[in-house]
């Protein structure tokens, strides 16, 4: 009889970030018009992810919640530098960014087009993800293989009802995307 080794689950919340650079850690995280960067160096061994919400159409809202994305997305990649990885091998995964309210502003592709667009700028490739659509998704990520999986959350147009600390999220039949 072999053993199988369980991965040690690390939930990130929206606002926070997580970096591993050891052990069998999977990042996990439920996600409507947040996104989730998920980025790593695949040869130093780190990697890590961040959950954000650029909220609001107001432009003074809309550039503290820009400031606040940047803050997280440089929060992920320093503490990924910290660890030993080069900013030129860096490669990054993107989920999230839903339109989950219908009559509201699309504050799930904004929130796409700013990871997007900072990707970008900081020359860090973008090597798969899922963006957009109507529905929530719980992603789960092993940041040192950079293997992903998202199942897609059914219901009204992707909303999470709360859910209480001792109960888990359950994420009912809607089908699974495996990246790898």
């Amino acid at each position: 009889m072999t053993l199988v080794a369980k991965s040690h689950r690390v939930t990130v919340m929206r606002g926070e970030y997580h970096v591993v650079h050891e052990g069998d850690v999977v990042l996990t995280t439920i996600l409507g018009s947040c996104v989730a960067a998920c980025i790593r160096d695949p040869y130093a061994q780190a990697g890590g992810m961040n959950h954000f919400l650029l909220p609001g159409n107001n432009v003074r809202q809309s550039l503290d919640a820009q400031s606040y994305g940047v803050h997280l997305m440089e929060l992920l990649v320093n503490g990924l530098l910290q660890r030993g990885a080069h900013r030129h091998r860096l490669e990054a995964k993107l989920f999230g960014g839903a339109r989950t309210i219908e009559g509201l502003s699309d504050i799930g592709a904004m929130n796409a087009e700013f990871a997007e667009t900072f990707l970008r700028n900081e020359g860090i490739s973008i090597v798969g993800g899922d963006l957009g659509g109507d529905r929530g998704r719980r992603v789960e990520y092993w940041p040192l293989t950079g293997r992903a999986r998202q199942v897609m959350l059914s219901g009204d147009k992707g909303f999470v009802a709360p859910v209480s600390p001792r109960q888990p999220p359950v994420a009912q039949s809607g089908g699974s995307v495996e990246f790898f």
